[in-house]
């Protein structure tokens, strides 16, 4: 039996800057935050300036030199890239350093296996690894025949990296067949709550932005929430009051972040579908971060990619009070801090308020003969003022344009 390694893997994270890109710092700051995700010990950082990756071992000679001393040196157990390597590259590296390397799209994938809890987030998971790893099968030493497991091999396990290519794509196969599946229970399930005509909003932003924390304000039922990556994996859908006896359904969904392998954009795509089906998306964003205005293009980016830069957004500004003199960039937007006591009173505002931009206003008397209806109207209509008069009730509020016909009913 396989037995995985129970004590912290010591790690060189490795980096290339072509010079070109503003944003390197950021990245190799993120690197490190994802290695200790995954439970590694930082052992250290090597950068090189170049023009160009080397095609055949993606740094020059003399930095795989100075690599391969620290590796000696600090008894190095894996080499992390801060970038995307071929199948070559990462064979030519593995053979020179005699140690596992991989790179930043495998250590997303393996955060992503750590992370998965649903059937079908696992199942996804598992997808996205073994569609990265199947161009990698041929030539790969140390990396497929290490047994030990760790960092950069969670998920499908060692004994099913080291199947061949036809076992592999039978697999997938499998996979993907048990998603169509899953796919389809869950269109069921949006489909219903799409003709429910309750209003929708979905949580989106750069990972640890405070999504969960956004929502476990606004639901009383707790989501997960932590200061790390991707602490949310798996789309989690709540019923939410708004106001009075208004109802909304509120989604969260995995965080986004830059250089997001393709594998799990195409893997995550029935779950990230939960929000492209929403009426309001809301984009929170860190604005702690110094690198807050790179993670709104990263997510903007993503969306475009989606088709979903059509819905709605309202921008949130998280974490408010630990900065000063903050400009912020997208509109409509609102500041806060969500550990406030106002949280709550805060977000409910702003998105009743975005609620009505999106809506019709409407004025009608109710009979008293049909007052009972007022109930399931208020769940789908904000009911802003309500007067008793000889002839019934005088309501007034806003409706969105889909559930208009709601009213139908007291006009007869």
């Amino acid at each position: 039996m396989i037995e995985t390694k129970k004590e912290q893997e010591r790690v060189l994270l490795v980096g290339v800057d072509l010079q070109e890109s503003e944003h390197f710092d950021m990245s190799m700051q993120e690197l490190e935050s994802l290695a200790q995700t995954a439970g590694a010990e930082i052992r250290g950082s090597l950068v090189q300036k170049r023009d160009r990756y080397d095609s055949k071992t993606f740094v020059g000679s003399g930095k795989l030199d100075e690599i391969a001393d620290w590796v000696e040196a600090e008894e190095i157990d894996t080499v992390i890239v801060n970038n995307r390597l071929t199948p070559r590259q990462n064979s030519n590296l593995e053979a020179v350093l005699g140690v596992k390397v991989i790179d930043r799209m495998q250590l997303i994938l393996d955060i992503f296996a750590l992370r998965a809890r649903s059937h079908e987030g696992k199942l996804q998971v598992h997808l996205a690894q073994l569609k990265y790893m199947l161009p990698r099968l041929v030539g790969q030493g140390i990396m497929l025949s290490r047994q030990a497991g760790g960092i950069g091999s969670r998920g499908p396990g060692e004994s099913q990296l080291e199947l061949n290519r036809r076992s592999i794509r039978n697999q997938i196969h499998d996979i993907e067949r048990q998603l169509k599946t899953v796919e389809k229970t869950r269109t069921r399930i949006r489909e219903k709550r799409l003709s429910s005509g309750v209003f929708k909003v979905g949580l989106i932003g750069y990972t640890n932005a405070g999504k969960s924390t956004i929502m476990n304000v606004l639901s009383p039922k707790e989501q997960y929430e932590a200061d790390e990556l991707f602490a949310t994996l798996d789309a989690t859908t709540k019923q939410v009051q708004l106001a009075d006896h208004f109802q909304i359904t509120l989604t969260d969904t995995v965080g986004f972040i830059q250089d997001l392998p393709t594998e799990l954009v195409s893997s995550f795509k029935s779950t990230l579908e939960e929000s492209r089906y929403v009426d309001l998306l809301l984009h929170v964003i860190d604005a702690s971060d110094p690198d807050h205005a790179r993670q709104e293009e990263v997510v903007l980016g993503i969306l475009e990619d989606l088709e979903m830069l059509d819905i709605p957004r309202l921008t949130l500004y998280n974490k408010a009070d630990l900065v000063e003199d903050f400009v912020p960039t997208l509109t409509p937007h609102v500041m806060l801090s969500a550990k406030s006591p106002s949280a709550k009173q805060d977000l409910q505002a702003a998105i009743q308020q975005k609620i009505k931009d999106l809506s019709e206003s409407f004025n009608l008397l109710v009979p008293f003969s049909k007052s009972y209806l007022l109930h399931d109207l208020s769940q789908f209509a904000l009911i802003e003022a309500r007067e008793l008069t000889e002839a019934g009730e005088q309501i007034s509020g806003y409706i969105l344009p889909g559930n208009r016909w709601r009213l139908e009913v007291f006009y007869d």
